[in-house]
């Protein structure tokens, strides 16, 4: 049979090659010494020494925890700018830029003043990376299980896609609470200055709703946030490898992978700051307001209020991104948990497409 709908599919896919020349060839009955065919997300070198099987429990497990670290570490660490950031969305008059955001700040509260909402910050995004990073490796290779080997190679930029984006609504709700505490703590001096205050605070005055009601910009922010996130990691890696790094993945030692990892996630960093803005400053001023809508809020910021604090965001998201992408890739490494390369297109795939003899 002449494969034309892997021949329509491999032409829709944007990375792929534009020509093909097509051969007719059997189909295989079963896949060499009667082992499965080798998944998408799976394909980890044979000869690695890996500590748990790819896709067990404690592989999401640890995985969960590189998520916790990666994303708990990196967000504290960031809180000064990210503190800047919010108040320069939901106050733009007081404060004008990113040094005179930090000059104002620490005139009125103190160099202690910028670690303000560090609590909240490190508890949400903690379990927001748990969730993220966890979640992102279970709906990867689930999807990839349901479109079989080679579909999955077709549409991988895609699967990348609603892979995040599934783990990123899961992961939303786990960090909605917390991060309206911080919002609360950083752009509304004297409300709180401590999380052991903020929450008692918030839930007398506006019960569970307080904790939630920006839990839909939130998923408007962080979905396309951690999609971009993602799928542009996921390919970048591979382009890197493909026309940067003058030697393949397997001859890398594991510093040199890690660096590659840290460059392609800044990389894609910038490109998440970028998209998920405009959302940012919506979820920043509803976090401030009482009774508001995100439209409301959309509709009053404008659209020129939505960009404001964009460079600070790229500053603070591309060094993020890259840390986190580094720390998680960081602790597969010292579990030693599989880690597979850059994917290749299957043999059978070849053999349909005419690419082999």
């Amino acid at each position: 049979m002449y494969p034309t709908s892997l021949t329509q599919l491999a032409r829709a896919n944007p990375f792929s090659a534009p020509l093909f020349s097509l051969q007719k060839v059997e189909e295989p009955q079963q896949s060499l010494n009667g082992q499965r065919p080798r998944r998408l997300a799976a394909a980890a070198t044979a000869d690695e020494d890996v500590s748990c099987e790819f896709g067990s429990s404690k592989y999401y497990a640890l995985c969960g925890f590189g998520g916790i670290l990666s994303c708990g570490i990196t967000h504290t660490a960031v809180v000064p700018l990210d503190l800047v950031k919010c108040r320069m969305q939901v106050n733009p008059d007081k404060y004008k830029g990113i040094g005179n955001g930090f000059a104002v700040t620490i005139r009125e509260d103190g160099v202690r003043g910028l670690a303000k909402g560090w609590a909240p910050t490190f508890i949400g995004y903690s379990m927001q990376g748990l969730c993220k990073f966890g979640f992102y490796e279970v709906f990867k290779i689930f999807y990839s299980d349901t479109l079989g080997e080679e579909n999955a190679y077709l549409w991988r930029t895609s699967l990348y896609l609603a892979a995040s984006a599934s783990a990123e609504f899961f992961a939303d709700i786990a960090l909605a609470p917390m991060e309206a505490v911080k919002v609360r703590i950083q752009t509304q001096p004297g409300y709180a200055n401590t999380l052991r205050q903020g929450v008692p605070k918030m839930f007398a005055e506006e019960g569970l709703w307080a904790f939630y009601k920006g839990v839909v910009p939130l998923w408007m922010r962080q979905i396309p946030y951690t999609m971009m996130k993602f799928a542009c990691f996921e390919r970048t890696v591979e382009l890197l490898y493909k026309y940067v790094v003058p030697k393949p993945r397997s001859e890398c030692s594991k510093p040199e992978q890690l660096v590659v990892t840290f460059v392609a996630g800044y990389i894609a960093g910038v490109f998440c700051a970028i998209v998920s803005h405009p959302a940012d400053s919506v979820v920043s001023v509803l976090n401030k307001e009482k009774g508001s809508t995100a439209v409301q809020v959309l509709k009053r910021l404008g659209p020129k209020g939505v960009w404001k604090g964009l460079v600070a965001r790229i500053i603070m998201i591309g060094t993020l991104t890259a840390l986190q992408w580094f720390i998680y890739d960081s602790v597969k490494v010292y579990f030693r948990l599989p880690r597979p390369p850059p994917p290749e297109m299957p043999e059978s795939l070849k053999k349909k497409l005419g690419l082999t003899e």
